[in-house]
């Protein structure tokens, strides 16, 4: 009797182990030979349109996504409601160009949450040399039915850096030689402000409460980054239900708001023509991820999850190829991959295309309160234990050269080993510290481990990352597949490990 239950044991044991066990092969065979990456990018740029939280382009791409997540097989698939957003937002017709003292059409594009004309207006161009309430004051009476430029002191000059670029050797051997860094609460705040822009500056708000009030027609602004017909362009004006309707304001190329401020101090009048046509929507104010899942076959550890995603949302000037369609394509052909391996997770997979992340990670920071814990007061949900990782991809088109520990030093001699079956993809460092800024901040905030992978930054702050170039064209396909398949594997290896991740020491409340 003693045997035979050593004996069942054994074959137990051998079982289980398995079943831990992650074919690579055919991961890789799936996702470097067989990819759909670029087909599922497709429909979430091109074929659905600039997706910013809330508008028609990004429940198209929300929807195409629940779609396609069915037919692969994945359950409980949702348009998951996360809580109140506020209005939605479309650009619906755009065109602005000098007249005066020639014709010339101009590079411009609207910020968001703005207002239209009300059809084609022709007016002159006031430029405000101005930077406080003080000097704003000597051009109260004047801007009725102009449109405002602020003078511009600064100047663009040749870079003779590329664009675009890889990780050297050296830098990546940096990171990984990285120290645990001092905790810094305000470090994702500041690069967000960085990310964004200081849109709510005293003088920002002063000039557009001033030109409200006094008639203007539209406010025109530029940034050294934008040269070459780059423009950055991002949000100009309040979302929330309550908030007014902003003045019509528009991004414009800097070479092109430069000669128009030249001919202005020089005595040469300006005259521009525009049409802007916005839509507002307000019947549904609630924002929205896509959540599915491909359930786990242990039943000692099918109850627990492992997640992975990133940002469906964009913003408008273009289709958000880079931010982020490349790392909502990659999530979902991970599990496109693991769904076609056959390969069986003992944990529960659960994939999650996040809303709201330009405005402030709103998307997953309220799914983590709805599922987890609020880290205002670190009260734990049941589910918050289950959890053992998520994983978080939005740093653009470039492939994964490791992973961010997130301070979680504990994880790093597992993920080392997870990384050595695609070293030969490039994918080779762990790291100690933190890229911020995106939707893995949300289960940090509350102890659960969340990790942002390591990209080649390609040409993402240069050229792409919130401009009107974010295209399909700027999509590496070879990058994407890699980053896939290493997606995959690491869903997988979690899924399938006989303990969760570890995780770091639970935060403190954060308070309100």
């Amino acid at each position: 009797m003693k045997k035979l239950y050593f004996l069942l044991a054994f074959m137990i044991c051998i079982q289980i182990s398995l079943f831990a066990q992650i074919d690579i092969a055919k991961i890789r065979t799936e996702g470097l030979n067989n990819s759909q990456v670029m087909d599922i990018a497709f429909n979430l740029t091109d074929a659905s349109g600039p997706r910013l939280t809330n508008s028609p382009g990004y429940f198209k791409a929300a929807n195409w996504a629940v779609n396609e997540l069915k037919k692969w097989g994945l359950t409980h698939v949702a348009l998951e409601p996360w809580g109140e957003f506020g209005k939605g937002w479309e650009l619906e017709k755009s065109y602005i160009a000098m007249t005066a003292p020639y014709y010339r059409p101009l590079i411009g594009f609207p910020k968001t949450w703005t207002k239209g004309t009300s059809g084609l207006k022709s007016a002159e161009l006031i430029l405000i040399d101005a930077t406080d309430s003080a000097t704003l004051e000597a051009y109260r009476g004047k801007l009725k039915n102009k449109i405002i430029i602020v003078l511009k002191k600064d100047s663009i000059r040749p870079s003779f850096k590329p664009d675009a670029k890889r990780y050297t050797d050296e830098e990546l051997e940096k990171m990984q030689q990285a120290k645990l860094p001092t905790a810094d609460p305000a470090n994702g705040r500041n690069r967000r402000n960085q990310m964004f822009g200081n849109r709510g500056t005293s003088f920002s708000s002063l000039l557009k409460a001033m030109a409200t009030q006094e008639g203007a027609l539209a406010l025109l602004s530029t940034n050294t980054r934008g040269k070459d017909g780059t423009l950055f362009v991002s949000g100009g004006g309040g979302y929330a239900k309550d908030d007014a309707e902003n003045i019509t304001d528009l991004m414009i190329a800097y070479e092109d708001y430069m000669l128009m401020q030249r001919l202005l101090s020089k005595g040469i009048p300006v005259k521009i023509d525009l049409d802007v046509v916005t839509q507002f929507y307000t019947q549904n104010l609630m924002g929205h991820n896509v959540v599915a899942e491909i359930e786990g076959t242990d039943a000692a550890l099918k109850s627990e999850i492992v997640m992975l995603g990133g940002h469906l949302d964009s913003w408008q000037g273009s289709v958000g190829a880079t931010d982020n369609a490349a790392g909502a394509a990659v999530m979902m052909e991970a599990v496109r991959i693991i769904k076609t391996s056959g390969i069986q997770p003992r944990r529960t997979i659960r994939i999650a295309l996040w809303d709201g992340e330009e405005q402030g990670l709103h998307g997953s920071r309220n799914y983590v309160k709805n599922h987890f814990a609020d880290p205002a007061t670190m009260q734990l949900k049941p589910e918050f234990e289950k959890v053992s990782a998520y994983y978080n991809l939005d740093n653009g088109t470039g492939k994964i050269r490791g992973i961010y520990l997130q301070g979680n030093d504990a994880a790093r001699s597992i993920f080392t080993e997870w990384l050595k079956p695609f070293n030969d993809l490039g994918a080779t460092t762990v790291t100690i510290s933190n890229t911020g800024g995106t939707d893995h901040l949300a289960f940090d905030a509350v102890g659960i481990p969340g990790f942002q992978f390591i990209q080649d930054p390609i040409e993402y702050n240069t050229r792409t990352h919130h401009t009107n170039m974010d295209s399909y064209e700027h999509l590496l396909p070879e990058d994407l597949k890699q980053a896939a398949t290493i997606i995959a594997a690491f869903v997988l290896n979690t899924a399938n490990r006989d303990e969760r991740i570890p995780r770091k020491p639970l935060p403190e409340p954060r308070g309100k």
